[in-house]
């Protein structure tokens, strides 16, 4: 079985004449073979090729124009955060961005200065991804979901930071089948706990996979006995934030 030989930086043609070269190598070989196992690992590297070739030029910046790199920023936020339009256009189902290394908004101290600095990093792609997505038409068969693990007590933890908080934090959804303009639910006057139609993460997935056009109820699997799912035996689908 020979690899992948093609070049991302030869020309078509040449890349067609490798590309035939390859498969017939590939032919000759597997040909008094008849194993099924080999035909999987040639397509799978086949694959693993178009992948590649596809990739230097979703990743390839320059091909933007400047008004749209200037949109997003310069900064590796604003870089990744195009990038993952790129992807979209491509039809990638599912990107995910994460923000820093570490766990930069897990902020146990100074935690005024941690939301000016992060919060200064991300506003400005993610306003920018929302505005192409609309300019492109992606908006409204593109979910985005914006959250982390838990949020920040209301109280302050050593003198300048905020602790755990898993009683009541935000999760905010957009484009993709969501209600602009909306706010379903809210905490307490102190920011602690949920209060109005609190939500669980049983609810968020089963309302998320909904939205992607799935019955949270049906994507089950049987194991020691019972039925398990994503939502387990919970989750109802949060009416208020769909369109």
């Amino acid at each position: 079985m020979i690899e992948n030989i093609k070049s991302p930086h030869a020309s078509d043609a040449v890349q067609r004449q490798q590309l035939a070269l390859l498969q017939s190598l590939n032919a000759a070989h597997r040909a008094p073979r008849h194993d099924p196992r080999l035909d999987a690992r040639i397509q799978s590297f086949e694959l693993a090729s178009r992948m590649q070739t596809e990739a230097t030029d979703a990743f390839d910046l320059s091909r933007e124009p400047q008004a749209v790199r200037d949109l997003y920023g310069d900064g590796v936020h604003g870089r990744q955060t195009l990038i993952a339009r790129r992807l979209l256009e491509r039809g990638v189902r599912y990107v995910q961005l994460w923000h820093g290394a570490g766990q930069p908004w897990d902020h146990h101290s100074e935690v005024a200065k941690g939301l000016r600095q992060h919060a200064g990093e991300i506003d400005r792609p993610i306003a920018a991804l929302l505005t192409d997505l609309k300019a492109r038409g992606m908006f409204d068969d593109t979910l985005v979901i914006w959250g982390g693990e838990f949020g920040r007590t209301p109280v302050s933890e050593g003198g300048t930071g905020r602790d755990h908080n898993p009683y009541g934090f935000t999760v905010w959804l957009a484009g993709g089948g969501v209600k602009g303009g909306t706010t379903y639910g809210g905490t307490d006057d102190f920011g602690f706990r949920a209060v109005d139609r609190p939500t669980s993460v049983h609810d968020l997935h089963a309302t998320l996979l909904h939205l992607l056009g799935f019955d949270h109820k049906r994507l089950t699997y049987r194991y020691a006995g019972r039925d398990f799912r994503l939502t387990d035996v919970h989750g109802r689908i949060l009416q208020g934030v769909l369109a």
